[in-house]
């Protein structure tokens, strides 16, 4: 295990540093272009710099060779010195703006021996480039650390020719030109003395590191953190080992059905294995999280791979500082949305408290009908939601971006083209609404539907028929159809059931008239006190056609009422010996019978004899 976890160590170690070589090459390309046009300024600035001052010292010499009286010459001689001068401060004040400006975007290549950056190398000398250069410095460093015995006072500076050589015995480390005393704007002394400051340092620290005490210590604490490691291991296993046993021997104090409005998602079985599961990813997780923090540990303790551990350790941070910050930063806007939203809250939780007091009756709003309340309210908040999501879209995050509008806009043409026949039945709903035709529990007819309101929704209308079907009507089709309401007048006025039997001319009228007005008083639904009456529409061939029409205040109970009052209009005909005509009834006769009732004839009157025949 322990060889599983050095090699695991050692690959990663090998693709970290594989990465920065690799990302290393692709910048070095551009940090020697930067590098070489800093120099070409460098050069340009040095031999402007030759041949302004040989240019003035030919100036200087003609100058004192004129005679006192030659003041013409003299003054143009004198005016050349002055415009060389001002060009000489032109280019100047051009070259350092232009190395200022590559110095901003330009970082060198840097001296690294010891896993720290010591310097930056950004001129070059002779045949070597900027990273050629740097890579002997560090060469030389890591050599002179190794070496058996170290003398801190060996280290000196030489001058020599135009530079200031950085040396160890017989070993040149670095050459200061002048060139870097212009890059970073020191003399070459100073800049001199400064690497030598950090680079002996450097040296001594990085020899107690390799000392043989310091890397018994290093083995000493990499053996204690493995140890430490599967210690931590072995406890979180055994810790979730031991939830896992508690969970089951108390599967029913613990797990029990999952229900949702009397909707089971979860048994007890599989709500314990669902907790199971989550025990288990939670100690895989425990057990990834000690690894992972365990690493930048382990290589925190080499001096070779702490630069790793601050990248394991970044991997982390970063990340986290980013949200962190963007929480921070995304407050502000966080207080808008929470004012808005609560602003919006509040409102509707006061205009809910009048829907509910005008539904009740407790305030009175003219011309305002109580079942107009609710539904007003619920248009009111739709608008006012939508009024909240315009007003808060922009602080949303990432509100800005083109995919957040791009989504946005999909989900609008979506929506669009989804729902239209859901908008025009929303639509209808709120016209049938403030149109009141109909309330619930109004018995209703809809083209060839009839039957009881059940519900109003904003989509649809519920319709319950006389024989128990719940028939959904859109409320775009009521808006589009007539309807018939039989409740609306029953409790004022009384609704008019009305039926027609057809009797023949031999009966008289007024008999007709009580008979039928007998059997409708008889019956239970029909009101008594206002009296039913009878109306003749029509006199056919071999009948007269009576209408009754009785009054009702139960137009849910129709048609019962309607059975029973045929039934009481059979019995009561029946019992006067009247006869129906229904279905047709034709005479055979010669013409001399007469069709008026016995009532209207002469007492000598002989009714002729007919065939009565049946259509």
């Amino acid at each position: 295990m322990k060889r599983l976890f050095i090699i695991v160590c050692y690959l990663f170690s090998a693709l970290l540093v594989e990465g920065q070589q690799s990302d290393s090459l692709r910048n070095d390309s551009l940090i020697n272009l930067q590098l070489q046009q800093a120099e070409e300024l460098l050069k340009q600035k040095d031999q402007q710099a030759i041949l302004d001052s040989l240019r003035r010292q030919q100036l200087l010499d003609e100058l004192d060779e004129l005679k006192s009286g030659d003041t013409y010459k003299r003054k143009i001689i004198e005016a050349q010195l002055q415009k060389q001068a001002e060009q000489d401060s032109i280019r100047k004040v051009t070259l350092v703006a232009n190395i200022k400006k590559l110095k901003a975007s330009t970082k060198g290549f840097p001296v690294t021996p010891f896993g720290d950056t010591l310097i930056h190398v950004y001129t070059r000398i002779a045949s070597f480039s900027v990273s050629e250069r740097a890579h002997a410095i560090n060469t030389r460093l890591i050599e002179i650390s190794k070496r058996p015995a170290f003398f801190p006072d060996s280290l000196q500076l030489a001058p020599k020719g135009n530079g200031i050589d950085l040396i160890y015995f017989d070993v040149i480390i670095m050459s200061i030109t002048e060139a870097d005393g212009i890059w970073l704007e020191k003399t070459q002394q100073e800049l001199a003395e400064g690497y030598l400051a950090k680079i002996k340092p450097a040296i001594l620290v990085e020899r107690e590191q390799n000392s043989l005490q310091n890397i018994l210590k290093e083995i000493l604490f990499t053996c204690l953190l493995i140890i430490g490691l599967f210690l931590m291991i072995f406890l979180v296993n055994r810790a979730f080992r031991a939830l896992r046993n508690y969970l089951i021997r108390n599967k029913e104090t613990y797990f029990k059905e999952f229900k949702i409005r009397e909707i089971q998602l979860l048994d007890a079985d599989r709500h314990l294995r669902l907790a199971l599961i989550v025990n288990n990813m939670l100690r895989i997780l425990f057990i990834l999280l000690f690894l992972y923090l365990a690493l930048p540990i382990l290589f925190s303790i080499f001096p070779t791979t702490r630069g790793y551990a601050d990248i394991l350790i970044n991997w982390i941070l970063s990340p986290a500082k980013k949200v962190l910050w963007g929480i921070i930063a995304y407050l502000p806007n966080l207080f808008t949305i929470l004012v808005i939203y609560y602003c919006v809250h509040y409102t509707l939780k006061f205009l809910y408290f009048l829907a509910t007091e005008i539904e009740k009756g407790d305030i009175v709003v003219s011309g305002f009908y109580p079942d107009w309340a609710m539904h007003t309210y619920t248009l009111v908040r739709i608008l006012l939601y939508a009024f909240m999501f315009i007003v808060i879209f922009p602080y949303l995050p990432g509100s800005n971006s083109p995919i957040f509008q791009g989504v946005s806009v999909f989900l609008g043409i979506l929506f669009s083209l989804g729902s239209s026949s859901a908008i025009s039945n929303g639509v209808a709903g709120f016209v049938i609404t403030y149109m009141r035709p109909f309330k619930v529990g109004d018995r209703i007819k809809i083209g060839e539907i009839s039957g009881d309101v059940v519900e109003k929704g904003l989509l649809v209308t519920h319709i319950r028929t006389i024989k128990n079907e719940d028939i959904i009507v859109p409320n775009s089709n009521i808006l589009s159809n007539h309807t018939i309401n039989y409740s609306t007048m029953s409790d004022e006025q009384g609704l008019i059931l009305h039926t027609t039997v057809t009797i023949g001319y031999d009966v008289p009228w007024p008999k007709v008239h009580k008979v039928l007005i007998d059997a409708a008083m008889k019956t239970k639904s029909v009101l008594k006190n206002r009296p039913p009456f009878v109306l003749q529409t029509s006199l056919d061939d071999f009948y007269v056609s009576y209408q009754l029409n009785a009054y009702t205040n139960d137009p849910n109970h129709m048609m019962q009422t309607y059975s029973e009052l045929h039934q009481h209009i059979q019995d009561q005909f029946n019992e006067n010996n009247i006869e129906i005509l229904s279905p047709h009834y034709r005479a055979l006769r010669d013409g001399n019978m007469t069709t008026t009732p016995a009532s209207y004839l002469p007492e000598d009157y002989v009714a002729p004899r007919f065939r009565v025949g049946k259509d």
